[in-house]
């Protein structure tokens, strides 16, 4: 049997193993909290019909929470598996092209402005709406800028990301200065990034615009892969390189920008899971992206249950959690130079 065939069953093995495994977390999930429920108790929740408290418990309060952290958390790692592979650098993460900045921005505006109470028929307060925004300004200045006579540069790209990012950076930490200690407190635990507000309109919300995300960046994971050759011989096999760098990056941008709006800035999804599973089965996107998803998905669900239950009944930010999980990670990776070669 070929390297390549027992890659390819490792990688069906771990996506089934995945698969398999989510629906385990999002129930102990689903049962953790300040009132614990067994997972009987927490079936009996989901199918009842009532105004008992662990139905009201389940169905209100817990399942738009569980549900939109997976959705969150898969849209998250997926996006980051496709810069990853778009820049060519296992180290890469979503919050390159400068949409994590521009959100963080666009969300301290608003609170400074003092018109983050207002809340419309989705359930998306404007701080929300002002992040979203706030991120897509930031992609489209950053391609932009990029964006030449010849196509698109990544490593232009890279860098106009890093300026857009330290530019975003550097306003909102003006706004901060200015800021009063309410509006200083309300900023900072928005950055922490959390799932306090989960509801269901903006789980519909997500399932809607990240669901599409989830759909169409697989689409592209041929292109992914012949890009790993580099440019030049993309071009030659046939693939429309700039077409296909702005697909993605648009898709990236809505993605990320949909999950900093509904949740806050959670770091580490979108670096550490696409590399590890990139460790684990190679860096073919047929795979790797379903698999990223799918980590993505355990993985916020997991921090959102800790972020619950270390200190119950107090909540702790769930990007907290996640920068505890992701950061030993991370360094582990970094003592691993020999691993920073995309694989072929």
């Amino acid at each position: 049997m070929t390297s390549v065939s027992k890659r390819r069953q490792r990688a069906g093995r771990l996506i089934r193993l995945l698969a398999a495994l989510l629906p385990i977390v999002v129930l102990v999930g689903l049962g953790s909290g300040a009132v614990s429920l067994g997972p009987i108790q927490v079936l009996q929740a989901l199918w009842g019909d009532g105004e008992n408290q662990a139905i009201m418990i389940v169905q209100q309060i817990r399942l738009p929470r569980v549900l939109l952290a997976a959705i969150m958390g898969a849209t998250l790692a997926m996006s980051g598996a496709a810069m990853q592979g778009l820049f060519r650098n296992p180290l890469a993460d979503p919050s390159l092209i400068g949409v994590t900045a521009g959100a963080s921005l666009g969300a301290s505006l608003i609170i400074v402005m003092g018109g983050g109470l207002l809340q419309g028929f989705t359930g998306l307060t404007l701080i929300s709406i002002g992040a979203f925004a706030g991120g897509m300004l930031a992609v489209l200045v950053v391609y932009r800028l990029a964006n030449s006579g010849n196509g698109t540069s990544v490593a232009t790209m890279l860098l106009a990301g890093i300026a857009i990012t330290a530019l975003a950076g550097a306003v909102g930490s003006l706004l901060e200065f200015f800021a009063d200690n309410e509006h200083l407190r309300r900023i900072s635990l928005w950055k922490m990034g959390g799932l306090d507000s989960a509801s269901m309109p903006r789980l519909w919300l997500a399932v809607t615009v990240s669901g599409a995300v989830l759909v169409a960046l697989p689409r592209y994971a041929a292109a992914l892969n012949t890009l790993l050759l580099g440019e030049s011989e993309a071009r030659y096999l046939g693939i429309d390189v700039d077409r296909t760098k702005l697909a993605l990056i648009g898709w990236v941008a809505v993605g990320v920008g949909t999950s900093v709006a509904l949740v806050g800035t959670i770091a580490f999804v979108g670096l550490v899971i696409p590399h590890l599973i990139r460790l684990t089965i190679g860096p073919d996107h047929r795979y790797l992206l379903p698999a990223s998803a799918l980590a993505g998905a355990i993985l916020l669900v997991v921090a959102d249950t800790l972020s619950r239950v270390v200190l119950a009944p107090t909540e702790l930010p769930v990007g907290i959690i996640t920068a505890l999980i992701g950061v030993p990670f991370f360094v582990s990776l970094l003592r691993q130079r020999h691993h920073y070669g995309m694989q072929t």
